[in-house]
């Protein structure tokens, strides 16, 4: 991860600027974009169906202003309106910085997409993800021989979150579901029947369909009544449980393109929830283990030196050449790159 650059990931097709506002979000179908002030020539943040959700649940509890109004604001306005008291500068990274720089700035400043511009002319090359970057590392963990904590247990490696889970019922009000994603800071609610068991998932992603058919002004309707408008291409809830290896997990999460997966018992009851940040918390950055002055090591930098299996990951993570590496990848698939490059293209 110390290795490679940013510029690893940037597929060779994506030179063009996004200059889009929120329209963009629900005419392509995509979780953010670049924010573009002409006065000042450069990038000044990300409009994402978060700004939406925290605008839309204000706005909808406000005498001060009806809802239909947020069809003829500006992305400044929302941004003058909303983030008077907390405006932060834009966290963006150079394309020559290390992957690990860039997920540390991601879980550091708890942000889910980290634009990659260019240094010289301002540009956004790129914007980085945890799903993107957990697929890179999937294309050379399937590469080399496989490390050891690969094979072990969610559980035994305590990765994941399992106090306090973020649930809705199927009668819950979407006004309600959108204060949990605001007051909690979640990005996914596990749709549960009496029981406690999982029969659907409300994501942030879902509320863009809000505003693709207008229908933000009734925020009284079930999470159930919600759902009706996602795309017909879902395939369900997907879940997994302690006892599966880190290694499936993640082959899980790479495949089925998702953002987490819902951790249930044998009798689907939802016993905590697995993110792509958890899981590059773990592989690269070092946790507490809850006791003062301990640390519990990252699982690539406890790395057994002794063991030749892990000698590739350890070079992925901290010393082999990032352009040799990616110069033997163009060399043995001249059409890997662009294949790798889908993923930019796509978040569902």
């Amino acid at each position: 991860m110390k290795s490679h650059r940013c510029y690893d990931l940037v597929p060779t097709s994506s030179k063009l600027v996004v200059k889009k506002a929120f329209f963009a979000l629900v005419s392509n179908g995509v979780r953010a974009a670049p924010l573009w002030d002409c006065k000042k020539q450069c990038f000044v943040g990300m409009l994402t169906i978060t700004d939406f959700i925290n605008i839309l649940h204000r706005y909808y509890k406000s005498p001060l202003v009806q809802i239909y109004e947020l069809e003829e604001h500006k992305i400044e306005t929302w941004r003058e309106v909303y983030l008077q008291d907390s405006f932060k500068p834009l966290v963006s990274i150079s394309p020559n910085e290390s992957l690990y720089d860039a997920v540390s700035s991601l879980l550091k400043n708890k942000i889910h997409r980290l634009p990659v511009i260019d240094p010289l002319t301002g540009n956004t090359l790129y914007i980085l993800t945890h799903k993107r970057i957990l697929k890179f590392l999937k294309l050379f963990i399937s590469e080399m021989p496989k490390p050891a904590f690969l094979g072990q247990t969610l559980e035994e490696l305590g990765i994941g979150t399992f106090h306090k889970i973020a649930v809705v019922r199927s009668d819950t009000p979407l006004y309600t579901a959108l204060g949990i994603f605001v007051e909690q800071r979640v990005s996914a609610l596990p749709v549960v029947d009496d029981n406690g068991r999982v029969v659907d998932i409300y994501s942030k992603f879902d509320v863009i369909n809000l505003a693709a058919e207008k229908t933000y002004n009734n925020l009284d309707v079930t999470v159930t009544k919600a759902l009706q408008h996602r795309s017909q291409y879902f395939e369900g809830v997907l879940t997994c449980s302690t006892h599966d290896t880190l290694e499936s997990i993640i082959n899980r999460l790479v495949e089925a393109e998702v953002h987490r997966l819902v951790v249930v018992d044998e009798q689907e009851v939802v016993k905590g929830i697995v993110s792509l940040s958890d899981i590059l918390q773990a592989l690269v950055l070092t946790n507490g283990d809850g006791d003062k002055g301990k640390h519990k090591p990252a699982l690539c930098t406890d790395l057994d030196e002794s063991n030749e299996n892990n000698e590739l990951l350890e070079g992925v993570m901290k010393g082999d050449s990032s352009k040799k590496m990616r110069k033997d990848r163009e060399e043995e698939d001249p059409g890997g790159e662009e294949e790798r490059g889908v993923m930019w293209e796509r978040e569902r």
